[in-house]
């Protein structure tokens, strides 16, 4: 009988806590009192967020969010710029042409960050362009962009700045105001420790007016008429009950441990882990600007990376991600984000150890172990 272990980059743990709360009775989502529920969500959302500006809550996958990102904010064939260094990033490429928008790529090979440069030079050349999307965290690469650089870039112009946070929002600090950041997507199932099932779009003050000017169709997911339900504390539609009630508990965890402490303590198992993959010989993917989110380990040679998922999978009821595209066979992706303390990492440390003796890879047993117990033993 195997236990089921979540390490991959979504979905992650649940806190038993949480799991708790999400089972209480149901209430009606237009009951008296759900308003309150709502009202902490908002608030909680905006703490996490970093911001004063209203933060969205949709029933949906982060994509959801996403899309609603772009029949927000443009019309048909509005140009809008979108860094593609990797699944997520073409992700955006796809809901631009999807609605009829010029997509101007900023192409960025994958284990690499992309160049706020190559952004301010677009918008210097075309000052048409509406905005500049970007994942905060490819997740497909483990390759943070620096979206603190490139909000500067746009705020020295008219376009916006539009960040897909879903994989790392409660997992490294992304300020929304202190930045810039004019619009940010988040999801439930990564570092806010919930079942997947909500998404969150955080709106900044320069978004406003040009969602008013969006002539993209949009039903579900528009802003304007879930802004004026949400300042009221309740959802256009039906809101996600069971879901709210976990998202609450999560905000008071949050706030009883401090978010400091959290990116803190997601940032050491990170490098526990990277430790862990020196010790065997082996390289990071992201070969700029590594997120302490989630590792992308690069395989040894003559190592298939789907190898090592199914081994951990099928022998240990372990559950890490594989490599998607042209990574695919040549990485494997753990997580360090949300309900998964150091046991837990040195648990994904130990069996990546047995998983890839068994595939013939040699290396000294335990060395991975050791130098992450190395790691968190100096903390």
């Amino acid at each position: 009988m195997k236990k089921v272990t979540l390490l991959s980059p979504g979905p992650t743990p649940v806190p038993q806590r949480v799991l708790l709360a999400m089972a209480q009775p149901l209430i009606h989502h237009r009951a008296p009192d759900f308003a309150g529920i709502f009202q902490k969500v908002r608030d909680g959302l905006k703490m996490v967020y970093e911001t004063k500006s209203e933060v969205l809550v949709y029933s949906s996958s982060g994509t959801g969010a996403m899309e609603s990102a772009v029949v927000n904010l443009l019309s048909p064939g509005d140009k809008a710029i979108f860094v593609n260094g990797g699944k997520f990033g073409e992700r955006w490429g796809s809901l631009l042409r999807a609605y009829g928008c010029q997509p101007l790529e900023i192409k960025v090979p994958w284990g690499y960050a992309a160049d706020p440069a190559q952004a301010a030079a677009l918008l210097a050349q075309d000052p048409s362009i509406k905005a500049v999307y970007v994942q905060a965290l490819e997740t497909s690469t483990g390759v943070e962009h620096p979206v603190e650089e490139l909000a500067r870039v746009c705020r020295k112009s008219n376009a916006l700045l539009v960040v897909d946070a879903v994989s790392c929002l409660a997992a490294t600090r992304l300020p929304m105001d202190a930045w810039g950041i004019d619009v940010m997507v988040g999801g439930s199932q990564k570092a806010l420790m919930l079942p997947p099932g909500l998404a969150f779009v955080g709106i900044g003050p320069r978004a406003l007016p040009v969602m008013k000017e969006s002539r993209l169709p949009k039903f579900y997911f528009s802003w304007d008429k879930e802004i004026k339900n949400q300042r009221e504390n309740k959802g256009a539609f039906t809101s996600a009950v069971s879901m709210f009630f976990g998202l609450i508990d999560v905000f008071e965890m949050l706030r009883e441990y401090g978010m400091d402490k959290v990116y803190a303590e997601t940032a050491l198992r990170a490098r526990a882990f990277g430790a862990a993959m020196e010790a065997w010989g082996l390289k990071s993917y992201a070969r700029q600007n590594p997120s302490p989110a989630l590792t992308a380990v690069e395989c040894p040679s003559g190592i298939d990376g789907e190898a090592v998922v199914k081994w951990l999978r099928g022998k240990y009821g372990i559950f890490i991600a594989g490599g998607q595209d042209e990574a695919k066979g040549r990485i494997f992706r753990v997580a360090h984000m949300g309900y998964i303390t150091e046991f837990d990492t040195l648990q994904a440390v130990s069996a990546i150890e047995m998983a890839l003796h068994g595939l013939g890879y040699d290396f000294n047993m335990g060395s991975g172990v050791a130098a992450a117990q190395q790691v968190f033993g100096e903390d």
